[in-house]
């Protein structure tokens, strides 16, 4: 059987997680070295935004979402790949990544691409998000990351998760529809 090809040029942490990938798909990738991401590979990325596009996979963990945080200032027109953080933990010791993701989990997240973007929508209310529990509560941090699977946007803190759902147009409806699942699973 014949590897899926990715138009896209794949922003990782390193070189683990390109190796990782290149067993999965055909791809190019662009390494940032770390959360401390440089001038150059910021030049780099923007480059390869307007020759081919970019995704970025960066792990689901807190480096990750700075590094993801930095490229969306520079490339907002970005695509993203999400990996549910229970996909990227270690089969023994070791922090969350990408190159601990099964064939099926990386293929999954490459396929589930999300793209955000600037366009006025109807914005899901704070409000909203309090009554879901999803902002405060005990509970509050478990159902986030749970959402942040369903809806393939990653996982959030409470300040980021409006933001994120904005970003990435989730409309109250969509949140509603997410967050039946969501309570299924957290029950």
């Amino acid at each position: 059987m014949s590897k899926l090809t990715i138009e896209e040029i794949v922003v990782v942490e390193g070189k683990d997680d390109t190796r990782r990938l290149q067993e999965v798909v055909n791809v190019d990738t662009i390494e940032t070295i770390g959360s401390a991401i440089n001038e150059a590979i910021l030049m780099q990325i923007e480059h390869a935004q307007e020759t081919r596009g970019v995704i970025v996979f960066t792990d689901p963990d807190f480096s990750g979402e700075k590094i993801r945080k930095t490229i969306m200032e520079v490339v907002p027109q970005a695509k993203h790949a999400f990996l549910p953080r229970k996909q990227a933990q270690p089969k023994k010791k070791g922090s969350l990544g990408v190159e601990h993701a099964s064939n099926e989990a990386i293929l999954e997240a490459l396929k589930k691409v999300v793209t955000p973007s600037e366009e006025e929508f109807n914005e899901i209310p704070r409000q909203m998000l309090l009554d879901y529990g999803l902002i405060a509560g005990a509970q509050a941090k478990e159902k986030r990351e749970i959402l942040g699977d369903e809806l393939r946007i990653g996982y959030t803190n409470g300040k980021q998760l409006a933001k994120r759902l904005k970003m990435f147009r989730i409309t109250p409806e969509e949140l509603i529809q997410a967050m039946k699942k969501v309570e299924a699973k957290h029950d």
